[in-house]
């Protein structure tokens, strides 16, 4: 059949799977005669050194090259060079049962954009998933992405997944590694793709696993933070300095009390290096979110609007500047008080710490607000 016929692309990620890319393809096969599917396979070989290519070059598959190593280059390379106007994906190792191709297909021609398998809502057969991943990894990532980008996905890491050619350029993929999956998914919710969940079976694997569990999750959890700035910097930001404020508050008032003990000048000064921590990650956070708007990487936010709508270099000065300007009279204040006692020993720590941190966060707020408004720019036009 000629590139015109073709209307679903099968697209699997090959390195050293001898053993199992002949079965994958032949359950492709089966379900192109079956299912009356007019399909091709494009493997992507990532640098086997054994019979892969081989063996399915020999079955019918179309093998593309991709010598830059990565689960994400592997599957980038495939996915560009298929024809078909729906793309099914899904590792060639025979854990996924390609003979479900029809269940994907047949969604996507009823309008949906994205559809992934869940293993946790359909069956994994013993031994497919060690418990590691089932019980502690899966679902921790799969939290995250929830938590963090607010979809309902159960398996956001499943291999599984169909979409439309048209989908996949929406989403823009860049990433090169194991986090390739989560920035499908990211960036499909961010597309505003209508996405589908269907339950599939996961099969047990023949020949070694690819994957590394602790490097590969990290890959996921820190391309989840880079792209979540509110995870990342407000949660904890405003965390740390609402826990600073409350111990200085609670030391002046005296009603901080741990086993009778009060707390006093040292915890003190514990709470004012937590709001000028809390503080400056904010801050970083505003900078990241501010940034990830005007360019595009996130969609648009009422709240930074908001922020855009009233905020103003102006006023961001005048704030930092009265801030600055009271920490600056405490402070003057105390040296008066210093000078009429003849230099000598004083009892005003409290309140140099208190004058130190106006301050800081005022001189932050001054140089924060040029360069937020820097960011802004573009935002406003």
């Amino acid at each position: 059949m000629n590139n015109g016929e073709i209307e679903v692309s099968v697209v699997m990620p090959c390195l050293n799977e001898e053993l199992t890319i002949g079965k994958c393809i032949e359950k492709c096969k089966r379900a192109f005669n079956e299912k009356k599917i007019a399909g091709e396979i494009v493997v992507s070989d990532n640098g086997s050194t054994d019979r892969s290519v081989e063996i399915a070059s020999s079955l019918g598959a179309r093998v593309v090259y991709q010598p830059k190593k990565g689960y994400g280059n592997a599957y980038r390379k495939g996915i560009e060079a298929a024809s078909g106007k729906y793309i099914v994906m899904g590792d060639s190792d025979d854990t996924y049962d390609f003979f479900e191709i029809e269940s994907f297909v047949q969604l996507l021609k009823e309008g949906f954009d994205f559809v992934i398998g869940s293993r946790f809502k359909g069956k994994i057969l013993a031994n497919a998933m060690p418990w590691p991943n089932r019980y502690i990894g899966n679902p921790i990532l799969s939290g995250m992405l929830r938590l963090f980008f607010h979809t309902k996905i159960s398996d956001a890491h499943c291999g599984m997944r169909s979409f439309t050619k048209e989908a996949y350029e929406k989403m823009n993929l860049k990433t090169t590694g194991m986090e390739f999956a989560s920035e499908m998914v990211v960036n499909a919710l961010r597309a505003k793709l209508k996405i589908k969940e269907i339950p599939i079976t996961y099969h047990p694997r023949l020949g070694e696993s690819k994957l590394n569990a602790f490097k590969d999750a990290w890959r996921h959890i820190r391309f989840m933070l880079l792209y979540s700035p509110t995870y990342l910097y407000l949660v904890p930001g405003m965390f740390l300095m609402g826990l600073g404020i409350v111990i200085q508050i609670g030391i002046w008032l005296g009603i901080i009390k741990i086993f009778g003990h009060t707390f006093d000048t040292h915890s003190m000064v514990f709470g004012s290096f937590l709001i000028v921590l809390g503080f400056q990650i904010l801050n970083l956070g505003f900078y990241a979110k501010t940034y990830a708007f005007t360019e595009g990487f996130e969609e648009t936010n009422k709240a930074l609007n908001a922020l855009y709508k009233y905020f103003r270099l102006e006023q961001g000065l005048l704030a930092g500047s009265c801030l600055f300007l009271l920490g600056l009279i405490l402070g003057i204040f105390i040296l008066i008080k210093w000078a009429q006692n003849q230099f000598g020993p004083l009892a005003e720590m409290k309140l140099a710490l208190l004058s130190l941190t106006l301050a800081i966060i005022g001189v932050q707020i001054i140089f924060s607000s040029f360069f937020l408004s820097m960011l802004g720019i573009e935002k406003r036009q």
